[in-house]
């Protein structure tokens, strides 16, 4: 029997679809891999797409045979988010998909707890939680990381009084982010109906996708960290200075993400959400180190 034929062998349904890009980091690829195997009492399903033009991710996504299905990008993107998990997420069969970074990690449990909250909270398409940062960065830089997400729980936690949708919503799209991708769980049927992420965004992709699923679909935030968040290993993200460039794709990302929602939610809910977002949530943005 092929790989492909023992891919598609399944007799126990999937629960998560974990849908990892990446791009020339197979050791930490392999530590995020790890973190999902290790998750106890849930079927998974690992969907890695390779957004290098060699196929740097093959022989690591090799090393775990048929549980792993490997996806090579034939345009590479040149580092476009949005692009390369379009890619993965339609071959997903589970009922819920996780959007992993290459080299972020899953805590333990992680998936066994978020599915107990979907199954309690069957109205809502969206479970996340706490982002925990770690790595070898310098530790100012630790301590920046450490205090801001600190700021997006306790802003989860207020939103979370205004009911699923519109609280979480206005956080996510007229203030800072509550999270970051890998840090919620999403069901896939909601996935579809959102269309994806939104490939005319480079940065800030994921706040666009988790806002527009939040309004539509709701959300449950978990007292408790759901994203293990590397800081240190290059990206975007963390650069210590953004070129030119980037600032402008960060505005270009923002300004599209908020006319889209002018636009399909009309003016009136949108300087509603825009002012609940500054008078409940802007003054606790930050929290002391």
């Amino acid at each position: 029997m092929g790989a492909s034929a023992r891919w598609r062998d399944r007799t126990v349904p999937i629960d998560v679809s974990v849908v990892i890009p990446t791009f020339r980091r197979p050791a930490l690829l392999e530590e995020a891999i790890a973190s999902v195997r290790a998750q106890a009492g849930v079927k998974v399903e690992l969907i890695v797409v390779d957004d290098s033009p060699e196929g740097s991710a093959a022989a690591t996504a090799g090393k775990f045979g048929a549980s792993v299905r490997y996806l090579r990008n034939p345009q590479p993107t040149g580092g476009f988010p949005s692009v390369v998990r379009n890619l993965g997420w339609p071959l997903a069969s589970g009922r819920f998909v996780h959007f992993l970074d290459d080299d972020d990690l899953v805590p333990e449990g992680h998936y066994a707890d978020a599915i107990a909250a979907f199954d309690a909270h069957r109205g809502v398409g969206i479970v996340f939680g706490h982002v925990e940062p770690f790595g070898d960065a310098a530790e100012t830089q630790m301590r920046r990381e450490r205090v801001f997400f600190r700021g997006a729980a306790r802003r989860a936690a207020i939103c979370r009084r205004f009911g699923p949708r519109l609280g979480f919503a206005a956080g996510m799209i007229f203030n800072h982010t509550l999270l970051v991708c890998g840090a919620a769980l999403i069901r896939r049927d909601c996935v579809e109906r959102v269309g994806g992420f939104d490939p005319q965004i480079k940065l800030g992709e994921d706040v666009d996708f988790f806002g527009r699923a939040m309004r539509e679909f709701g959300a449950c935030f978990l007292d408790r960290p759901t994203l293990h968040y590397r800081i240190g290993s290059p990206s975007l993200m963390h650069a210590p200075a953004l070129s030119e460039l980037e600032i402008q794709q960060h505005r270009a990302g923002a300004q599209r993400m908020l006319a889209k929602y002018r636009d399909e939610h009309g003016r009136f809910e949108f300087y509603v959400m825009k002012g609940l977002s500054r008078l409940v949530l802007t003054p606790c943005t930050t929290i002391s180190p």
